[in-house]
């Protein structure tokens, strides 16, 4: 008896200092009364990672602008072949979004205080492929808005290209950072159309943002997709944990990924650049801002790029794309 009211009293205090107490014999924590092998973690409040403690979130999440670019017209830009399971376009940009979709309400629903917006910012779409799209945003409680790229509105930005799938590219992208610059209050994630996402991807990303920022005390860059093409030297990287998956540092991305309004104001030439004129990468003066700023990617891929199954910018490795494929139908 005297052994229950001390522990519960122990308890009772730990929680008014803000301690959080671990019963391994029954593996659970009193204090957050929650068993061990449960999602510890507090949002905007505390990152909890055993056996590692706790982290103390001092950089919280508000608000995500969430910019889909697409175009299902072009099948593969820049290249002449065939996506792995070889099915037209508008295939790939339905399960991406329908898989952005589930982790957009995935995430809602664990994290009600964090407001999540969706912009498609489309390219070209025909009517018949556009209505598909709509179809399926309509069964979506949240806002999400369609907007049309104006390709004649950057023809005196961009400078002349070999070709118009090129110039509709440029177009659409420096549409997508406009929008961004012009609406983003907090994080803003830009996606392409043929990623497909598992669902806890909104959930790691934006969790795993919190608790690794509060620990560098910086706003970072963060990529879902485990790239092969980063596998294929022999370079240093740093690992670091987030709230259910470990991450690495790298230093390319293509142009899926997430970052915050202050990067995205502070490196605005960088992003500029990105779309006046084709780079040789095309990613080449995105690629210059994580020499200074840190960019991470998941250790493993919580985004798929569905492109040919030879490319090394493409199919993340360890990954079931089949069942990926079919769960986003």
């Amino acid at each position: 008896m005297k052994k229950s009211i001390i522990k519960k009293l122990f308890i009772k205090l730990s929680k008014i200092m803000g301690y959080e107490v671990i019963d391994q014999n029954s593996f659970m924590s009193p204090t957050l009364e929650r068993e061990l092998n449960k999602d510890l973690s507090k949002i905007n409040e505390k990152s909890i990672v055993l056996p590692l403690g706790e982290v103390k979130i001092s950089r919280k999440v508000k608000s995500i602008l969430v910019l889909f670019r697409t175009n299902s017209n072009v099948e593969i830009w820049d290249q002449n072949k065939k996506r792995i399971f070889e099915l037209p376009k508008i295939e790939y940009t339905l399960r991406s979004l329908n898989s952005l979709l589930k982790s957009i309400n995935f995430c809602k629903e664990k994290y009600p205080s964090i407001e999540i917006k969706l912009t498609i910012i489309d390219d070209n779409t025909n009517e018949n492929n556009l209505n598909k799209i709509k179809k399926l945003t309509n069964k979506n409680k949240f806002n999400i808005k369609i907007e049309k790229v104006d390709h004649q509105k950057y023809k005196k930005v961009i400078k002349e290209q070999k070709n118009e799938q090129t110039y509709s590219n440029l177009s659409s992208l420096f549409c997508c950072y406009e929008t961004a610059k012009k609406n983003t209050e907090d994080l803003v994630f830009f996606v392409e159309d043929d990623y497909i996402h598992f669902e806890p991807m909104m959930d790691e990303m934006i969790a795993s943002y919190e608790r690794i920022t509060s620990q560098l005390s910086k706003d970072i860059f963060m990529c879902p997709a485990d790239y092969p093409y980063l596998y294929m030297d022999n370079q240093k990287t740093n690992i670091l944990i987030g709230n259910k998956r470990h991450w690495r540092t790298v230093n390319k991305t293509l142009c899926t990924f997430m970052t915050s309004k202050k990067l995205l104001e502070e490196y605005w030439d960088n992003f500029y650049k990105t779309c006046i004129d084709r780079n040789d990468p095309f990613e080449k003066y995105i690629n210059e801002i994580y020499m200074k700023e840190v960019c991470i990617s998941p250790l493993k891929s919580l985004s798929v790029h569905f492109t040919n199954v030879n490319s090394s910018y493409g199919l993340s490795p360890f990954i079931d794309y089949k069942k990926l494929w079919d769960e986003s139908e």
